[in-house]
């Protein structure tokens, strides 16, 4: 069942995602060459808990840190390490809070330094990709609508979808239904209505989307190596149309 939300649950959600807006924006202005991804993730957790919210991530199904920190061929669900960062290494950050029952859930894709023109451009795409989910996003749509568009447009640029990982519903819960695949056909799927309440979450690779997980039974690899680029927004369906509620009101628009 794909719950609705009251406007006044998605003004809770939309205060837990300007909580996740604000430590991105943080740890944005902090990564460079040399910096490692456990003093982001230490920054991130002191971020949120000033708040009064709390890491939604970590101790979730066991996993140990309150951001994700996929680098390079890493899709998803990275460890933070004390490996610096190095130039020219493209990072993904995920983060997530809790406050008061609600939840927030954002992700963003950003090149250390000086990067290829090669990975720059994936990171565009996926972010186009994730500007074309959320326009999808439309009242009496279908989900099917922003899968399609997602697809479309990576593959277009000769991209792959990762297709194992995808959007999901939030409120309430980090994740609940539905999953939403970043690859299917337009007009498929369950209607889309007001008050919903997505994360949408495209994951392109480079090369092949084929993936295999690490010994650590939580980060995922292309299985090639290629590298990936992952973005997301917790985004509610409004009689407007779609709210971004993990960006600033006035970028909404």
């Amino acid at each position: 069942m794909i719950h609705r939300k009251s406007m006044e649950q998605i003004e809770h959600i939309r205060i837990c995602g300007q909580i996740v807006f604000s430590v991105q924006q943080k740890l944005e202005a902090l990564i460079k060459p040399g910096i490692t991804t456990n003093h982001l993730d230490s920054v991130a957790e002191t971020a949120i808990l000033e708040t009064g919210a709390r890491p939604a991530f970590k101790g979730y199904h066991g996993f140990p840190a309150s951001i994700c920190a996929s680098i390079n061929a890493s899709i998803v669900h990275g460890f933070p390490t004390d490996v610096p960062l190095v130039e020219g290494d493209i990072v993904s950050i995920d983060v997530g809070v809790e406050l008061d029952g609600y939840f927030g859930d954002g992700a963003f894709t950003i090149g250390v330094g000086s990067i290829s023109s090669d990975a720059s451009d994936l990171i565009a795409v996926t972010h186009r990709c994730l500007e074309l989910g959320i326009e999808h996003m439309r009242v009496d749509g279908r989900i099917g609508d922003i899968s399609h568009a997602i697809q479309t447009h990576a593959e277009a640029a000769g991209y792959s979808i990762v297709r194992e990982y995808g959007g999901h519903g939030i409120g309430r819960k980090l994740h609940e239904s539905p999953h939403i695949n970043n690859y299917g056909q337009a007009g498929n799927g369950p209607r889309l209505k007001v008050g919903h309440v997505f994360c949408i979450e495209p994951i392109v690779s480079m090369k092949k989307p084929e993936i295999e997980h690490a010994d650590d039974g939580w980060t995922v690899y292309t299985r090639d190596r290629s590298l990936t680029a992952h973005c997301e927004h917790t985004v509610a369906l409004t009689e407007d149309g779609p709210q971004i509620l993990t960006l600033p009101p006035a970028a909404t628009t």
